[in-house]
């Protein structure tokens, strides 16, 4: 032990006769190059013209003289005014500051929790000042300065009333500490000087929710329920048509618009269809759309010959889709008296060809497993290539659907037994979750950090993308059934019990595998699913799984 050659602190030294944290204040990554001190002159590595032993000495001035030494962050107006410096010992200095004023609970990381706000309504207005001229909304809400930590919130019943609101979503809802401070950071700076009468902007509430890394989506149902927004925003479905419709001529891409947003929006008369319907149609038409675009200026001058060319280019599912796209749009324009007559009247979708499904091989649901890292991908997989799960039912199931002390499952309404190898994976999912989200009142088994402040499910998004692989996870579900199929020998009536699918599901995997027995060259017996899963969850965990 001796004195450190740069902080002179008594201690362990290294080679170089520095202590650990000088050490690493030298470090070439740090960028802090040698030179002449501005406080003690010494020549030592310096951060900002100072060395590490004049920081900590400033430090130590501000805890001494600043008023609030937690609130004062800054040490820069400190360091010119060191004269002298208070030895330590090394490796034991600390941030030390102004003793708390509420004590720190057992247990419990980061600043006491502050008391609920208040419960509060909608402001009672007696009178009001009516507005002269009307003024452009808008005001530069990021200029005002308040800081809660110091200061209680502003005395305005608007902001006590989105306060309330704020922490009445955040009890539903599950926020973290950090969540509810951004969200009122958030509100304080929108209504500490709002008053009735007057609107705030949606771009205005995302400015502000963005500086605090606050939700954008949550601020803008708070501000809705409150009746102050005024929507100013584009959507992001209108954003995309706008593209999809460049190109086409005035009056067929008039039209055309017409018709998406009905399908997304709904009519008089009609219901909106799925969120992707209107984008999957249009998609389709789009290069026909166009090319009728160099021809024709309406949807009018339309002929059949024309969708029967448009029809001989596409083949399979791919030519289904295109007429229903079709019949979509010229049904609605002729319903709506944009067209005379409806060029795709009679047009067939024709008998679907199901394909015939082959076995995965054993290397690509090798390669898929090996690909998942994540608690919530080894779920996927599990489901997927134990329980032939869908996607769409692997998002919709909950915490109450799984029953570890019974070893059942509840998926899409169909309970099935547990197997070991799903248990261990499901088991080690819920101690992340509870981990990663204790304050969730999300019920959903899979979650995200979007999902666990909602009550929804994960989005679309969310799930597992093993792009660029074969075994998919739908495909590991084909496979699945396909097996089973296999080994009861192609009865329909098992699997539907088993998987709890419609009829004719069960039927066409019966046909696929009697297809497959009859040709023995082309079903070749990969090895058992449960031995490839359970491989890749012992090489992960060291404990064996077993279907």
């Amino acid at each position: 032990m001796s004195n450190c050659a740069e902080c002179l602190a008594w201690g362990l030294t290294h080679a170089r006769g520095v202590c650990l944290a000088c050490y690493n204040f030298s470090a070439p990554r740090f960028g802090h190059q040698l030179g002449d001190c501005g406080a003690c002159r010494r020549r030592v590595p310096l951060k900002s013209g100072y060395c590490r032993l004049c920081w900590c000495q400033a430090r130590e001035d501000r805890a001494a003289i600043a008023e609030n030494a937690r609130s004062q962050v800054v040490l820069a107006p400190y360091l010119p005014n060191v004269r002298c410096h208070q030895l330590f010992l090394a490796g034991m200095t600390k941030r030390r500051g102004l003793p708390r004023s509420t004590p720190r609970r057992h247990g419990v990381k980061g600043r006491p929790p502050k008391p609920s706000p208040a419960v509060a309504v909608r402001p009672g207005i007696r009178w009001t000042q009516l507005v002269l001229f009307d003024e452009p909304l808008g005001r530069d809400y990021l200029v005002v300065q308040f800081d809660l930590r110091r200061h209680p919130a502003p005395d305005n019943p608007w902001l006590a009333w989105a306060l309330h609101l704020a922490d009445r979503l955040a009890e539903v809802r599950g926020w973290q500490p950090t969540v509810r401070r951004g969200m009122q950071r958030t509100l304080v700076r929108l209504l500490a000087q709002h008053s009735h009468g007057e609107l705030i902007r949606a771009t205005d509430v995302c400015a502000v929710a963005s500086r605090y890394s606050a939700n954008t989506e949550y601020a803008l149902e708070i501000l809705r329920t409150m009746q102050i927004v005024a929507e100013d925003q584009t959507s992001t479905f209108e954003n995309w048509l706008d593209v999809k419709l460049d190109g086409l001529a005035p009056a067929i891409g008039h039209d055309t618009g017409r018709w998406a947003r009905q399908l997304h929006v709904g009519g008089p008369r009609s219901k909106p269809r799925a969120p992707d319907t209107a984008r999957s149609y249009l998609r389709l038409l789009r290069p026909s759309l166009l090319e009728w675009s160099t021809r024709y200026d309406h949807l009018r001058e339309v002929t059949r010959d024309d969708v029967l060319a448009v029809l001989d280019t596409v083949r399979g599912e791919a030519r289904r889709s295109t007429v229903t796209a079709l019949r979509s749009l010229f049904g609605w324009a002729r319903r709506g008296g944009v067209i005379f007559r409806n060029p795709a009247t009679g047009l067939k979708l024709g008998k679907r060809d199901h394909p015939v499904w082959q076995p995965l091989d054993p290397a690509d649901i090798t390669a898929a497993v090996a690909a998942t890292s994540a608690p919530d991908a080894r779920v996927f997989v599990t489901l997927a290539a134990i329980h032939a799960a869908r996607p769409g039912e692997i998002r919709a199931m909950q915490t109450t659907d799984v029953d570890l002390a019974s070893r059942r499952l509840t998926i899409a309404g169909h309970e099935r037994p547990l197997d070991e190898l799903t248990y261990q994976v499901l088991r080690e999912w819920l101690a992340y979750r509870a981990l990663r989200w204790p304050h969730t009142a999300n019920l959903h088994l899979l979650l995200s950090k979007e999902s666990a402040l909602r009550h929804g499910p994960v989005s679309a998004a969310f799930l597992l993308n093993l792009r660029g692989l074969t075994a998919t996870v739908e495909r590991l579900r084909i496979d699945r059934q396909l097996e089973e199929a296999l080994a009861v020998g192609f009865d329909p009536l098992h699997l539907a019990e088993v998987f709890g699918i419609a009829e004719t599901t069960a039927i066409r995997y019966a046909t696929n595998a009697r297809l497959l027995l009859e040709h023995p060259h082309e079903a070749t017996a990969p090895a058992s699913r449960a031995t490839r899963v359970s491989t890749w969850h012992t090489d992960r965990t060291g404990a064996p799984g077993s279907r």
